[in-house]
């Protein structure tokens, strides 16, 4: 599968780029028996329909030619979202001293979900301040890192 997200990330990042956004992410995930291959782009500013739609089809144009997978999918280009995951190393040096929202595999101290202030990332293990003190989370214990949105 992560054949599929480089080859997609590759051909995507040019036509992404020249469009006046940015590739945040590509997944290539299962979901109800359905293959979905999914572009995550940002923008200062905001990412609008119109970048979606325009950076769709040419890039689905793009996949088209280069055929790199086998079978049927759905493509779909999207905004990565005020409450964007974080899952690479410049996705979290971008927004440290930002709140975030950390979903762990098993409960630490009776509790599966925590809120902090990103403040260090190293090696997969993520540093946040709750409550005024520093805790580091180990990579094999982190499930899933967002952007905390309040509403």
């Amino acid at each position: 599968m992560s054949k599929v997200t480089e080859i997609t990330q590759a051909l995507a990042r040019p036509e992404v780029e020249a469009h006046g956004c940015t590739l945040w992410d590509v997944e290539y995930v299962k979901e109800a028996g359905s293959w979905y291959l999914r572009l995550y782009i940002d923008k200062e500013g905001g990412v609008s329909i119109n970048d979606c739609e325009a950076i769709s089809r040419v890039v689905s144009d793009k996949l088209d030619e280069a055929d790199p997978i086998e079978g049927s999918y759905t493509f779909e280009v999207s905004s990565a979202g005020a409450d964007r995951a974080l899952k690479k190393p410049e996705h979290f040096s971008a927004f440290l001293g930002s709140e975030v929202d950390v979903k762990l595999y098993r409960a630490m101290a009776g509790k599966k979900e925590l809120i902090g202030v990103l403040a260090g990332y190293e090696n997969g293990d993520v540093t946040l301040a709750v409550g005024g003190e520093s805790l580091t989370l180990e990579k094999k214990d982190v499930a899933q890192v967002r952007l905390h949105v309040t509403i």
